[in-house]
């Protein structure tokens, strides 16, 4: 499970870099202002369309389904099964497509009630419909890549969301040397989107021929019992995305607190997409492949899942925290995007960051209930967080802006995440004994250790980090981190969490049962 794990971080740290790169340069290309905020609020329904659908979402769902019929019927039942997902699929989200396109001024008032009556409104409406090709492309995207998960060929799903990224930041550059009208460049770089899934979905095409064959629509009693699985589900695994889309529509009443909540929020994607959706894609083959030999199995791997989790969120979550204003100088200030525009995303980020171990405890429960057929449970905890998001962000917009709504989003965040702990521990009586417990009391204490010093480091580096040359401030946060990474790593081995010659066989050799 572990090397799996690995190989999907791996491609996943890669994507979010390349995702640092192209945010760094449309913060240079567009600033934060109002074209800025119509062009990043119509990229959130990509960001939706990918939570809900490709990153870990219909996997979480097809995964067992593929299985339960693998196993009944054989390898060729399975593939005519998946050959009936795939079209199924296809035709909807193109329908779906079409419709939003139709729809897209109610959609934008929805998403972003602020726009209505300003500028913004109709720029987002454009930019929208120029991306809403990517929609179309995903469904099949996500349909193969679901598949070759399932057959544990990871490696591929893993790194062929590069291609989105290249090709926006291959736009973007293109827009940075031959400058056009702001509002020209967000129409042309909204227009890269759709052709990006397109790069996708033909690289997975070449390389999944024959796991879903054949290929036709169908609505029998199978495919609907599936579908009927595979939304709450897709609706769960969303929950991170859905609660920034609640915020963000909040936040669309002031300049510019769209942009500074989607850049803030672009930094919590990189560990929650390293650690979150790599356990979210893993752990479901893992979890319904243990659920269907022994239950006890399948218990201890969502323990060992959940351990794993916490041991690798809780860290960056401070190490966020503590060096948000210098990171998000680096990354996002030059060109537009201001000084004051780094402080009030900085700010945003610190609220953030105290979420983000809960997104990642619930991208690694969520799997625990998808291996075995539940997909409503963790739909109905991501709704009740929703609900808290929305609400606390009304209340504490008004008097704490930006930092209030991103401080509504770790709330709700820990209210889906505490509700999926209280579900499993009755459902299928998730515990942990003495040995977990103790060990993550000192994964608590090690990671405490490490921001202690990080915080001490940081105020003595203040000067270097706060008005350094860019390539200065570089060296100092890259040596940071890499102190803070060691630092964390001694304190597990020294307090006996882990040993590295175990955690050396456990990336050669996967087992749930150990």
């Amino acid at each position: 499970m572990i090397r799996h794990i690995f190989t999907v971080s791996s491609g996943t740290l890669a994507s979010r870099l390349l995702g640092f790169a192209r945010d760094a340069l449309v913060a240079a290309l567009l600033g934060a202002g109002a074209v800025a905020d119509a062009f990043l609020a119509a990229f959130q329904l990509v960001h939706v369309a990918r939570r809900l659908l490709a990153e870990g979402a219909l996997n979480a769902a097809l995964v067992p389904a593929y299985w339960r019929v693998h196993d009944r019927d054989g390898a060729l039942a399975a593939a005519a099964f998946a050959g009936r997902v795939l079209g199924t699929v296809s035709l909807a989200v193109f329908v779906a497509a079409a419709l939003v396109g139709l729809l897209m001024p109610l959609m934008i008032a929805a998403l972003a009630p602020g726009f209505v009556g300003q500028p913004a409104f109709l720029l987002a409406i454009g930019d929208a419909r120029l991306m809403l090709p990517y929609l179309a492309f995903a469904g099949p995207v996500t349909v193969m890549m679901a598949l070759l998960n399932a057959h544990h060929r990871f490696a591929l799903t893993a790194f062929s969301p590069l291609l989105f990224n290249i090709a926006l930041i291959a736009a973007t550059v293109a827009l940075l040397i031959s400058p056009r009208e702001p509002a020209v460049a967000a129409l042309l770089m909204s227009a890269t989107v759709g052709l990006a899934g397109l790069l996708q979905l033909a690289i997975l095409a070449t390389r999944g021929g024959g796991l879903a064959t054949p290929i036709r629509v169908a609505f029998d009693r199978e495919m609907r019992g599936f579908l009927g699985s595979a939304i709450p589900g897709m609706i769960a695994s969303a929950s991170p995305q859905l609660m920034i889309v609640g915020a963000a529509a909040i936040a669309s009443t002031s300049p510019a607190a769209i942009s500074w909540l989607y850049f803030a929020n672009r930094l919590i994607d990189l560990p929650l997409g390293i650690v979150g959706v790599a356990m979210g894609t893993v752990l479901v083959p893992e979890l319904t492949r243990a659920a269907r030999d022994n239950e006890a199995i399948s218990a201890r791997a969502a323990a060992r899942g959940l351990e794993l989790s916490i041991g690798l969120a809780l860290p960056a979550a401070l190490g966020l925290m503590l060096m948000s204003a210098p990171i998000v100088r680096l990354l996002f200030e030059h060109g537009a995007f201001t000084a004051t525009d780094t402080s009030a995303t900085a700010l945003a980020l610190t609220w953030l960051a105290l979420g983000l171990p809960a997104h990642v405890l619930t991208k690694a429960l969520s799997p625990a209930f998808f291996a075995r057929g539940d997909t409503g449970t963790p739909m109905l905890a991501a709704l009740a967080a929703l609900a808290v998001t929305i609400a606390a962000a009304l209340a504490l917009d008004r008097f704490h802006g930006v930092a209030g709504i991103a401080g509504a989003i770790a709330l709700g965040a820990w209210t889906g995440a505490l509700l999926l702990l209280i579900c499993a521990r009755a459902q299928f009586g998730l515990t942990f004994d003495a040995a977990t417990g103790g060990r993550l009391v000192r994964i608590a204490l090690a990671a405490g250790v490490m921001a202690g010093l990080l915080w001490l480091a940081t105020r003595s580096l203040a000067p270097w980090l706060d008005d350094g040359h860019r390539l200065t401030t570089t060296i100092v946060l890259a040596a940071l981190i890499a102190a803070g990474i060691a630092i964390y790593a001694a304190g597990l081995a020294l307090l006996g969490v882990v040993r590295p010659r175990d955690a050396m066989r456990a990336l050669r050799k996967p087992d749930l049962r150990a």
